[in-house]
């Protein structure tokens, strides 16, 4: 007698038959969660609708979450209905949470030198990677060692933010520093071999296509973690990439060393490569490329720091 699975389990099967990331699933799996017991734990096949409205109002209205936040439940009920219970959702009109209009942080080359001076090892050369290839966070902690091109002096990103490859340049300047990084990281890998482990995890169905390339060494990653961990998904002991929140704190910390006092993250050292490189005069359309935008719209946000106020318009004050 065959069981079927439970509402969760099925929306996890189906999560990962679309090969989205575990950080999604959980998510997902959270929201659909939460929006049940706000129903009072009514199964969503007896809902629509006006119970996804009330449920995003909800959110805008009384818990006061960001746009963002806001737009991601919404996604996971979408994904209820369409993938899992094969329904169709027609508009929903709730209320939506405000998206504010926010200017990038951004520091200066100073800044940066100085944030650097605060940071040692891995960190060091993680956040050399964030500044100077432009990488977001996850993209940094998920590189893989055949990613890195030293002969033609390139990172390639795979998968990145709306599942789009890229192409950036690497810093020459990390070239030595990664090298040696990644002999040490290779040493680490055979000793995994010689204790019969070894294996990464690899994406989408990669594992079962070709069962032996999860051991190789071009599909390592860049920045592993110290210690084997079990993979929630297949229950397999592989050792992953470094943990991000790491490196953010990190940072973090030698933000405040530095004596920075701009509300500085990881991600502002993206914003910085950015914008300094507008401001070394390269074209919007070439830095949209390596940031991998989908529209220049939204690099032209980083124009505002390049020193010119209001537009370019010079102050009465200075004529």
């Amino acid at each position: 007698m065959s069981h079927k699975p439970k509402l969760l389990e099925q929306v996890r099967m189906k999560i990962r038959q679309k090969h989205y990331s575990i950080r999604t699933e959980q998510a997902y799996v959270d929201w659909i969660r939460r929006f049940i017991l706000f129903h009072g734990k009514r199964h969503p096949l007896e809902m629509g609708e006006p119970e996804v409205e009330a449920f995003l109002t909800h959110l805008a209205v009384n818990r006061n979450v960001a746009a963002s936040t806001q737009n991601q439940a919404f996604s996971a009920l979408l994904f209820l209905y369409r993938e899992v219970l094969q329904q169709e959702l027609a508009v929903v009109n709730a209320k939506r949470a405000k998206k504010p209009s926010r200017l990038p942080v951004v520091l200066t080359q100073d800044e940066v030198q100085n944030l650097f001076a605060h940071l040692q090892g891995v960190h060091h050369l993680m956040a050399s990677l964030l500044y100077g290839a432009g990488l977001r966070l996850m993209e940094c902690v998920r590189l893989r060692v055949k990613d890195v091109d030293f002969d033609y002096g390139q990172i390639l990103v795979r998968d990145g933010k709306g599942q789009k490859d890229r192409v950036t340049m690497l810093p020459q300047s990390v070239v030595g520093l990664l090298r040696h990084h990644l002999d040490k990281v290779r040493l680490i890998h055979e000793q995994d071999l010689k204790d019969g482990f070894g294996e990464v995890y690899l994406p989408y169905a990669l594992s079962r296509k070709y069962p032996r390339a999860g051991f190789e060494w071009g599909w390592q990653y860049v920045f592993p973690s110290q210690k084997r961990s079990v993979d929630p998904r297949s229950g397999q002991e592989r050792r992953h990439h470094l943990n991000e929140q790491t490196l953010q704190r990190a940072i973090k910390k030698a933000i405040r060393a530095a004596g920075i006092h701009k509300p500085a993250s990881t991600h502002t050292l993206r914003h910085s490569f950015a914008t300094h490189l507008l401001e070394s005069g390269y074209d919007i359309r070439t830095v949209q490329e390596l940031l991998g935008h989908k529209d220049v719209s939204t690099t032209m946000i980083y124009t505002h720091v390049l020193n010119r106020g209001g537009h370019g318009v010079v102050s009465p004050l200075d004529k």
